[in-house]
Order: C-alpha cells, then sequence, then structure tokens
C-alpha cells in the first residue's frame, strides 16, 4: 500500500511537467481580425507583415520593427537580420513563444513582460504600448491570419 501510494505520489508530481512538455501551443485567437486591422495603424510606423516573397500584406514598408508575418506561434526574437533588445532573446531562449497569453501581455507592457517571463532587469526596445487589453486580443487575432500555409515549407520566420 505504501509503495503504491509513493508510485502514484510520484506520477502526480511528475504528471503536470510531463504534460507541459508534450503539449502543443493553443494558438487560438479569441479577438476581432477587422478591429485588429484597424489597431495596427498603431504599429506600422514601425513593423510590416510581408509574406516569404516580399510582398507587404500590411502596414508599410517599415523596418524599425521585425516583420510581423507569421509571428503567431513563433520563438520570441528570431527574424533573421532583426537586431533585438538582449531580454527578448533570452526570453525566446527560454521558450517564449508568441501565443495569445504572451503577446497580450507583451502588448501592454513589452518591458515589464520580458522582466516577468526572463527574470532580468533588461530592457526590450518596443516603447509603445497597447492600452486596452480588447485591442491587444484584436491585434493578436489580426495578425494571426499572417502565417505560411502548413505544408508549404515556407518559413515563418
Amino acid at each position: 500500500m505504501i509503495r503504491t501510494t509513493a508510485i502514484a505520489a510520484a506520477l502526480l508530481a511528475a504528471g503536470p511537467a510531463f504534460a507541459d512538455a508534450h503539449t502543443e501551443i493553443d494558438l487560438t485567437a479569441t479577438g476581432d481580425a477587422a478591429a485588429g486591422e484597424s489597431a495596427f495603424r498603431q504599429c506600422q510606423s514601425c513593423h510590416v507583415v510581408a509574406d516569404p516573397d516580399g510582398e507587404v500584406l500590411a502596414g508599410r514598408a517599415a523596418r524599425t520593427g521585425p516583420n510581423l508575418y507569421g509571428v503567431v506561434g513563433r520563438v520570441a526574437g528570431v527574424v533573421e537580420d532583426f537586431r533585438y533588445s538582449d531580454i527578448i532573446v533570452t526570453a525566446g531562449e527560454g521558450g517564449l513563444v508568441w501565443d495569445e497569453a504572451n503577446m497580450v501581455a507583451y502588448l501592454l507592457d513589452p518591458t515589464g513582460h520580458l522582466q516577468e517571463v526572463t527574470g532580468e532587469n533588461g530592457r526590450g526596445k518596443m516603447s509603445y504600448r497597447v492600452r486596452a487589453e480588447d485591442d491587444a486580443l484584436n491585434l493578436y487575432a489580426f495578425l494571426a491570419q499572417f502565417t505560411a500555409p502548413e505544408g508549404t515549407g515556407e518559413e515563418t520566420n
């Protein structure tokens, strides 16, 4: 009986870690993509959404921030040839993926979210903050539309 209880306790303790390591990230968008398109006007002075062929799908040809094509589901801080802050690179190395919860938290408080995720005191480069959670949710829904179709082999970084 004691052995069975010990094994059960060990399995219960290990369960959450095992589940986290083998669970796909939920990239569901709960916001309104059309409202997000309108909210994106505030973002386009720094960001663009351009597909792998270079076609601009949203925004202008801004290059202050990274291209946001394929950002949903991507690890933070990995767009080639973009110079990220150290803290966002650290967050990405630690496994930060742009799902709805992370993106909304980041958009509402970029540096604060990165500090919380990494435990470091660095600063992110994005100084703009989205003021309302609904706007952040809508932006996520808007950006979620811009991903490479599955099975195409196109990179989304």
